[in-house]
Parts: C-alpha cells; structure tokens; sequence
C-alpha cells in the first residue's frame, strides 16, 4: 500500500520518500483496521522530520501527527465505533500511510456529513486553542485575550472559541488583506503588525485588561505581545514559527510582571481534554461555524512538492486515500 516514509533527519524534502509498504495484520482485540482519507502537513510534522521535535522515531518510518480516516474494520470487543464511522486516528499515529491498526480506545464517530478535509485539521489545532483559552488565566465573558499568528490554524480556532466562550480577541497579522477576513469570522480587533502596534492595540481596548497573550511566533513578536499585556498578565507560548529565541524586554517582567508559561498538547496533564475540545469542534464544523481555508491537497506521491509548499506557507493536506489524485479544494 501507499505511504510515506522519513528516511533520515534532515531537510524534510529530502528525507521524506513516496513508498510502498506491506499491508497491515487484521486487527486484534479492541483494535480496529483505519482507512486514512486526509491528513495535513503540521509545523510539528516538519519538526519531526528535522529531528527536532520531541518524538524521534527510528528510521525509516512513516510519519504524520493527524488526520482522518473510516473504519474499515473492528477487532473482538470494540464497542465504541463500527465499520463505516470517520474517526480521529490518535495523535502520532503516523498517518501518511493507506491503512493502519490502531486503538480502539478514545476513539469515537465524527459527525457523517462534516468535510473530511476539516476534519483532518481537528486533532491538533483545534485542542491547542481550546486549551490556550482556559489551562492559563481565568477569563471572564468580555475579556480580552491578544495573539499573534492570527490568520493560522489556532489562531482562527482561537477566534472561534473565544467567540462562542464571551471573549474577546485583539489579532495580530502580517498581511492587511487578511484584516476584513478575519474580522468577518469574529476578531474584535485585527491590526497589522508594526513598530507602533503595541500602541495601536492600547488604543483599540481602551482602559480594558488584557490578561492573556498566546504567542505562535517567537522572536521580537513575543516582546510585542509582552508590551501588550496588561499588569500581571500571562503569555503563552505554543509555537516558533519565526524559529528564532523569544526576545522580550526585562522591563516588562520585572515591573509589571509578566508570567511567561509554555504550552505542548503531549503533556500528561492535557490528554484527557483533548478529545472533548476535538468533539466540540467537530460539532462546530458540521455546522459551518468554522472552516480552515487549505491552500491545496496533494496525493502522497507528491510528498516533496507538497512538503516544499508547506515550508513556504499555507495550509496544505494530503490526499492519503488517492480519491482526488492531488486538488486545490
């Protein structure tokens, strides 16, 4: 069957290789055979393949932290799916393959008539902006929360969320195109990112708290959101997508003080949370409440195209099950 395999560490164009590989074995008790539809291409998939994340498998191995899939089959005892139902595959399951035997347990039905494609993106994103929300600062219906990144994934999910929790959400971008876009999926504030935005945003709320910052980009944009924060407030880290240190001035955490916490979905105080925040979601795709903008899906055979694409940005997916043979959506 078709599958991806990472063959050294590395740059993951290079590393990453279009294979085929055995079957897998029918499966046992609670255990169900998964066929995968759709999975993204995650920053944390790249990291895995750079060597630099925190799992590192042996080599060769498939790799992919998410996606969607249908029963194909169950083994004695499953109970809480059957053959036909779109689950969640558990997180790093590697799923960049046709087919895989997993866990029954955790696992649970999607809705039947949700888009597969958003489905894929529920595992990870989804969580993460879920978690952020309410694992940090105690946040009252009307208050504010500030991030960067706003036009990804969490960003979007985080919009979501704090939209349907009472919150409200102060969103920086790079782009001003994207200002009107995501201020009609509900930003409160959405502004540009400029030497001057700390201000701008000071000026946006007014005499408001701004308690929380979530931070996605490492690099002087913590020190923006630091600036930003409120007295006593709280920012998070969750992702470096400028791959550079944080930097962040000594002043706001000593005079203020911002608490700056980390945050990583694979810490064992988070996994029973997780599949409730991936269920709440699923039930705001069904509805169209939510919905992730792809850049384009590709087939596995076009791994190193799709991988090159990723880097470059946007959000991509791979087509696992070839019923597209490769599209835009």
């Amino acid at each position: 069957m078709r599958a991806v395999h990472l063959t050294a560490f590395g740059n993951p164009v290079d590393g990453l290789e279009f294979v085929d590989i055995p079957e897998p074995d029918a499966p046992g008790p609670n255990q169900v055979l998964t066929g995968v539809e759709f999975s993204p291409i995650n920053p944390n998939d790249l990291m895995l393949a750079q060597g630099i994340y925190a799992i590192r498998p042996a080599l060769p191995t498939v790799i992919g932290n998410e996606g969607v899939g249908r029963v194909l089959d169950v083994g004695p005892g499953v109970q809480n799916v059957k053959v036909g139902d779109r689950i969640l595959p558990p997180l790093s399951s590697f799923t960049w393959r046709e087919r895989m035997v997993i866990s029954a347990d955790g696992l649970f039905a999607l809705p039947p008539d949700a888009d597969p494609r958003q489905l894929a993106m529920l595992a990870i994103n989804p969580p993460t902006a879920a978690l952020l929300l309410s694992e940090y600062v105690n946040l009252k219906p009307g208050e504010w929360v500030v991030q960067n990144a706003a036009n990804s994934g969490v960003g979007r999910w985080v919009i979501a969320f704090a939209k349907r929790r009472g919150l409200k959400t102060v969103n920086i971008v790079r782009r001003p195109e994207l200002v009107s876009e995501l201020e009609a999926i509900g930003g409160d504030v959405v502004v540009v990112e400029s030497p001057d935005v700390s201000e701008r945003i000071k000026a946006a709320v007014g005499h408001a708290e701004v308690g929380l910052a979530l931070d996605g980009v490492s690099g002087p944009a913590t020190g923006v959101l630091a600036a930003t924060l409120s007295p006593r407030g709280t920012l998070v880290s969750f992702a470096a997508m400028s791959s550079n240190p944080m930097s962040i001035s000594p002043l706001d955490v000593i005079f203020k003080p911002v608490t700056v916490r980390g945050f990583f979905m694979g810490h064992p105080e988070f996994a029973a949370k997780l599949a409730p925040a991936a269920a709440q979601a699923a039930e705001m795709i069904a509805s169209g409440q939510v919905h992730i903008p792809v850049a384009e899906t590709y087939a596995l055979s076009s791994i190193k195209e799709a991988v090159a694409h990723a880097q470059r940005g946007g959000k991509i997916l791979l087509d696992v099950a070839g019923k597209d043979g490769g599209s835009k959506p």
